[in-house]
């Protein structure tokens, strides 16, 4: 079963100037982690995301939309990036997310629905 991890946090949590030690720590924690993912077989993709003041927002009602800068809700953490896991069971993502580097924030953990692509029959 494949889950979405949803890494979500503060803005400035964890925010180091690139070429410092506490950056180069940082990031290397962030590899580790994603490379243990990879050697354990689950990884299926990721990827961190611009900071939130480049989000652009589409809210769509009704037929209509309307295009607004920044995230679509007010809230304190961001969503800062994502991991697209493939495992055996809702425990094993779990024990995934918790083994995020963050220093505070949290992980969402859902299961995405199969869905059939192009061309191929629902089963």
């Amino acid at each position: 079963m494949q889950y979405l991890l949803l890494l979500a946090s503060e803005p400035d949590v964890d925010d180091f100037a690139p070429g410092t030690e506490e950056f180069d720590a940082y990031m290397a924690r962030w590899m580790d982690y994603s490379q243990q993912l990879v050697d354990s077989g689950a990884m299926r993709g990721g990827e961190a995301l611009m900071p939130v003041d480049t989000a652009t927002t589409v809210t769509l009602s009704e037929g209509t939309s309307s295009i607004v800068d920044g995230p679509f809700a007010e809230t304190k953490e961001v969503i800062g990036g994502y991991y697209v896991i493939d495992v055996d069971t809702l425990d094993d993502a779990l024990a995934w997310a918790a083994k995020i580097p963050m220093s505070r924030g949290s992980v969402e953990v859902r299961a995405i629905m199969p869905t059939p692509g192009p061309g191929e029959a629902e089963s």
